[in-house]
C-alpha cells in the first residue's frame, strides 16, 4: 500500500515541528552565539518546510512523459524504462550505502583526517546516485571544505586533521 503525498508530507510536519519545539525549549548556553538548542531547531523547521513542499507539491511534476518507440506498422509503443547500472541484483546493494560509508568514516576519519575522508564519501555517495564523475569530482572537492568552513570555523567544532595539517 502506498501513501500519498499528503499525508506523508503532513508526517514530516508534525515531526519538524516536534523537533524545533524540542530545540526551541532547551536552554541556550551563556556565552555561546549557537548552542544545542539551534541543531535541532534549524533541522525541525527545515523538515516541517519539506513536508509542506511534499503536501502542495511543490517542484514535483505529477506528469511523466512517456518515450514512445516506433513499431514497424507505424503504430508506437511505450518504451520499457532504461535499465540502469543500478537494477537488478545490484539494486539492493544501494542500501548498503549508508550504513558502509559511517563504519568507513568513523575507521578512517582519525587516520585520514575530514577533509579526505568526507570527499571519498561524496565522490562514492555521488556516483553511486548516477552523477558522472564531471559533476562528482568537483563536488567532491569542494563540499568537505565548505562543511569545514561552516563546522570547524564557524561553529567551531573540532574535526580531525589526519594526514593534512590545518593552517587554514
Amino acid at each position: 500500500m502506498r501513501l500519498p503525498d499528503s499525508v506523508t508530507g503532513s508526517f514530516l510536519v508534525v515531526l519538524g515541528a516536534a523537533a524545533a519545539y524540542g530545540g526551541y525549549i532547551l536552554p541556550p548556553v551563556p556565552g555561546q552565539p549557537v548552542g544545542p538548542n539551534v541543531f535541532p531547531l534549524v533541522i525541525g523547521v527545515g523538515l516541517a518546510l519539506c513536508g509542506l513542499a511534499i503536501v502542495f507539491g511543490i517542484g514535483h511534476s505529477f506528469e511523466e512523459a512517456e518515450e514512445l518507440v516506433p513499431l514497424e506498422d507505424g503504430q508506437a509503443a511505450v518504451a520499457p524504462p532504461p535499465q540502469g547500472k543500478l537494477d537488478g541484483k545490484l539494486y539492493g546493494l544501494r542500501a548498503l550505502l549508508p550504513p558502509a560509508l559511517l563504519l568507513f568514516y568513523v575507521a578512517a576519519a582519525d587516520r585520514l583526517g575530514f577533509i579526505i575522508t568526507a570527499a571519498i564519501m561524496v565522490y562514492v555517495t555521488s556516483t553511486a546516485l548516477g552523477a558522472k564523475w564531471k559533476l562528482a569530482l568537483p563536488l567532491a572537492a569542494l563540499s568537505p571544505f565548505a562543511i569545514h568552513l561552516i563546522f570547524g570555523k564557524l561553529l567551531r567544532v573540532p574535526l580531525p586533521a589526519g594526514l593534512l595539517p590545518t593552517p587554514w
